[in-house]
């Protein structure tokens, strides 16, 4: 089963709970977003609140406790049994994070709505306004469902695995850090941002498209993979595309913002 659905699939398919993940890194709240605008029926979830342990040491967006994370999804009304579909408005890159963390936590049947609310509103689909009414859900949060890298695992993967940097490239090369205390990537990572993993639509490409941009990076079939961005969201996006192009991978929820929470690690520019 493709983690994807097109706008039109979802129309036709009755009985999912939609969740709206619309988020901006800085500002301002995705809520006023969904205010605007959303697919009917859609549930706002808080990329900070509802998919994100509290920030600190551990990362900008580390993973929620199994209970926080239960009692977060039940709130939205996602259920064990139902499809859960995700959608952002940024080439599903928020979405994406979603769809990591349900999987994570043991939910079998989550799509990202390919292009998300943008390729929602091309194919001239309704949009709603209201905030709807929200059955509780009975999700059972089952952690594990997902391969997770800690900080010296991913270093010992950028050295004899493919360490993938989601960020952009001149983040990774340290010419700018808009948002971390550090500026630079894990030595021995490769830049891989996420724009690479669309078109300009803001759909994942084919999968076959996806295998060659992978293998000239360094993934294939055999060798260990994960990824990385600043905190955890972007990262799950990478993992994303890996699985549509079959090559399974881990991610570094802290991430860049964990790695450097410890002045003792390195880091490399340029």
């Amino acid at each position: 089963m493709s983690p994807l659905i097109s706008p039109e699939d979802l129309a036709a398919l009755a009985g999912v709970t939609v969740l709206d993940v619309r988020w901006r890194l800085g500002g301002p709240p995705g809520v006023e977003l969904y205010r605007e605008g959303h697919l009917p029926g859609a549930v706002f979830c808080d990329v900070d609140a509802d998919l994100a342990g509290p920030a600190g040491a551990d990362g900008r967006h580390p993973l929620p406790s199994a209970a926080g994370f239960e009692s977060a999804m039940r709130r939205l009304g996602v259920r064990d049994g139902r499809t859960v579909v995700v959608y952002d408005d940024a080439g599903s890159t928020v979405a994406a994070r979603a769809w990591w963390t349900l999987r994570y936590f043991g939910h079998q049947d989550v799509r990202v709505l390919d292009g998300g609310f943008p390729a929602w509103t091309g194919a001239g689909l309704p949009t709603d306004k209201e905030f709807p009414e929200v059955e509780p859900g009975d999700f059972t949060a089952r952690p594990g469902g997902m391969p997770v890298l800690t900080a010296e695992e991913a270093a010992t993967l950028a050295a004899d695995g493919v360490l993938l940097d989601a960020r952009a490239a001149e983040r990774y090369r340290g010419e700018v850090e808009p948002v971390d205390p550090v500026a630079g990537h894990i030595p021995g990572a490769v830049s891989a941002p996420t724009t690479g993993n669309v078109g300009p639509d803001g759909r994942f490409l084919p999968s076959e498209e996806l295998r060659e941009r992978f293998a000239a990076l360094g993934v294939r079939e055999g060798v260990p993979a994960g990824a990385y961005c600043g905190s955890g969201v972007t990262a799950a996006h990478e993992v994303l595309a890996m699985g549509l192009a079959g090559l399974p991978a881990a991610l570094y929820v802290g991430s860049w913002s964990h790695w450097v929470a410890d002045q003792s690690r390195p880091v490399a520019t340029g």
